[in-house]
């Protein structure tokens, strides 16, 4: 009977280490994945060009703004590289991509869900359409600050409507917090490589 109750504890506490694992593993999944999405279109964004119509080079715009693409107030806009590869098309597109905070469809979940938003075809006659991806639920607030290698900056915009930044900033910093106080934030640091120092176009004299 010793021997069995012994066995039975050591049985029974193992199981509950695996559960707890299990589900710290299960609820780090979607973070990694939110993670990797955002610095992978981070890293390959493309940068603006001058002009008033940017339809292929896009805009970078870091917010809260209106998105040009549902018109939803998103935390961040881009335009980036990261479109699907396939044998029969070997590079990437371009696609517009955001990344909101929305309600989660269960009013009794906690926080709201994290959804990247994702627009093809940029040259489409027609309205183009927008593909809603999940990303993870229960987050409390995402942040997206921009360096411009001086100081950070919680608003960016490159079309100069709402701000004189007319460039790539050098790196963005990501803040994910979860829903509870006692949780640390999610936060990353992704440098910019496709900066162009200059907007204004480079002219020579001859003597």
């Amino acid at each position: 009977s010793i021997v069995l109750i012994t066995v039975s504890g050591v049985f029974f506490a193992a199981m509950r280490l695996r559960n707890a694992t299990q589900d710290a593993v299960d609820n780090s999944v979607p973070i990694d994945q939110a993670l990797t999405f955002i610095r992978r279109d981070l890293q390959c964004v493309v940068t603006p060009t001058n002009g008033t119509t940017k339809i292929m080079s896009g805009a970078f715009r870091a917010g809260p703004i209106s998105s040009s693409a549902n018109g939803e107030t998103v935390s961040i806009e881009m335009t980036t590289a990261t479109s699907q590869l396939s044998d029969s098309q070997p590079w990437s597109d371009l696609q517009r991509v955001t990344y909101e905070l929305r309600a989660p469809a269960d009013r009794n979940a906690q926080g709201k869900d994290l959804y990247r938003t994702v627009t093809k075809n940029l040259l489409a006659v027609t309205t183009p359409q927008v593909e809603d991806q999940w990303m993870m639920s229960g987050v409390q607030d995402i942040t997206f600050s921009c360096y411009d290698g001086a100081q950070w900056w919680n608003t960016w915009d490159t079309t100069g409507l709402t701000s004189a930044n007319t460039n790539l900033p050098v790196a963005v910093r990501v803040d994910i917090q979860p829903v509870g106080n006692q949780l640390s934030p999610y936060e990353i640091i992704v440098p910019i490589d496709s900066v162009a120092r200059t907007n204004a176009t480079m002219t020579t004299t001859t003597q």
